[in-house]
């Protein structure tokens, strides 16, 4: 009964199923949530952009035009936000909750589901704070080395704000192909800014089921190191052995290093940046770093207790188990990140859990589309250290060429989106 759930559940019965719809609350109370509504938001009451040039915004235009109840609900309880789209956040629940128990082919079922039931055609979407049991039931379903408790993600940058005139490309002692990385060299007096701007950087509030949650001390939060003493970071995750910056001829006092985004080949992550820091303190911050002064964040990072399953293990693009194909997983623990990227992976599965219902074959969206490249992403990239994802332009494919300028080219690829989903529903009939 989450976002993803109820979208799933709406899209399902668009096309002709009766869909039982299974939500704990209120029986059954979580740590965050403080009412029985479905659809309840625990973090923020925002969507984010609904500016069709921005991924966000591009997620949201795919997804009006295949009909989101989420949305609708979201545009009924609007708030001011610019561009972005936020909600009244006790409005928006209620009209979720008001739309789906009254459909006549909806039954919601307030009790804990905590097993996966052994037939039928079932959509997962139990969300990141799964309970104790269902996520037990899950481990042995996918393998206990595919569930994950807790999630660590460092910010991803876009490649066209690296300052390429300071930041250099090398791997440690050349190895490898020898420009693996790339690095922003730091001197003692640019470290010693950085670091001081890293210890000031104010904290984001913990959830209280996240307060005894301990890090792991190979995924320590970056200002937790910091906060061991000066040189932690020198002989750790920034360590310079072995880079040459090109400018001076020698190692630098500090570096961090960046790391190609598997698919997303425009994109950086920051190498050992987890961190708890909250958003705003965490541009401003990483700012200091040499060659990142203008630095475009796609993402942002994050430390918090989460529940998702490595993916590319254990499901196709169509959002189906491979090893049981009436068992499909939407939301966040099916791997994306985020409100608007959990719900479209439901409107996904609700469609697919509908037409296999049917007796038709499940679809998968054209990977020109950014509901497409989403799923083609969670469901391909690398299961080794596999971490969640939010939409992003760099899982598109490449603007057609001779698209230069940087905002040209997210238009292009918006455009091309959009007329390759519309080409798509006239050939799918959906």
């Amino acid at each position: 009964g989450g976002l993803a759930g109820s979208e799933a559940a709406w899209q399902a019965v668009s096309r002709g199923a009766e869909v039982r719809l299974y939500e704990m609350r209120p029986e059954q109370p979580t740590p965050v949530h403080r009412t029985g509504n479905l659809a309840e938001l625990v973090c923020s009451n925002s969507f984010k952009s609904l500016d069709p040039v921005n991924a966000h915004g591009l997620l949201k235009a795919e997804m009006d035009r295949i009909g989101s109840l989420i949305l609708n609900c979201a545009r009924e309880t609007q708030v001011p936000a610019g561009a972005a789209l936020a909600v009244d956040r006790e409005a928006f629940p209620r009209a979720v909750t008001r739309d789906l128990e009254a459909h006549p082919n909806i039954t919601v079922v307030r009790e804990e589901v905590t097993e996966i039931p052994g037939d039928g055609i079932v959509v997962l979407a139990v969300g990141p704070l799964v309970s104790s049991a269902m996520a037990d039931a899950i481990a042995r379903f996918t393998g206990q080395d595919y569930l994950y408790f807790y999630d660590a993600i460092a910010p991803v940058i876009e490649t066209d704000s690296i300052d390429r005139e300071i930041v250099f490309a090398a791997s440690r002692y050349d190895k490898g192909d020898g420009k693996d990385y790339l690095n922003c060299p730091m001197n003692a007096e640019e470290y010693d800014r950085f670091l001081n701007g890293l210890l000031d950087g104010e904290e984001a509030d913990l959830h209280d089921v996240d307060q005894d949650t301990p890090f792991f001390e190979g995924c320590l939060p970056i200002e937790v190191m910091a906060g061991r003493g000066r040189d932690t970071l020198r002989f750790g995750p920034m360590k310079p052995v072995g880079l040459t910056d090109p400018r001076t001829g020698r190692w630098p006092h500090a570096v961090v290093q960046l790391r190609q985004d598997n698919l997303a080949a425009e994109h950086y992550s920051m190498v050992g940046f987890q961190t708890r820091l909250k958003w705003p303190a965490q541009k401003k911050v990483f700012r200091l770093i040499p060659g990142l002064e203008k630095a475009s964040f796609v993402r942002l990072g994050q430390i918090h207790r989460n529940c998702y399953i490595n993916s590319p293990t254990v499901l196709l693009p169509t959002l189906q188990a491979r090893s049981r194909p009436t068992l499909l997983f939407a939301g966040q623990i099916s791997g994306v990140e985020g409100y608007t990227e959990s719900t479209a992976g439901g409107m996904v599965a609700g469609i697919n859990a509908a037409r296999i219902g049917a007796g038709m074959d499940p679809l998968v969206l054209p990977e020109e589309t950014m509901i497409g490249s989403l799923l083609r992403y969670i469901t391909t990239a690398d299961p080794k250290g596999y971490q969640p994802t939010n939409s992003a332009f760099g899982l598109l494919p490449p603007a057609p060429a001779g698209v230069r300028k940087k905002a040209d080219r997210k238009k292009a690829r918006s455009d091309r989106a959009l007329r390759s989903l519309e080409h798509w529903m006239e050939e799918t009939g959906l």
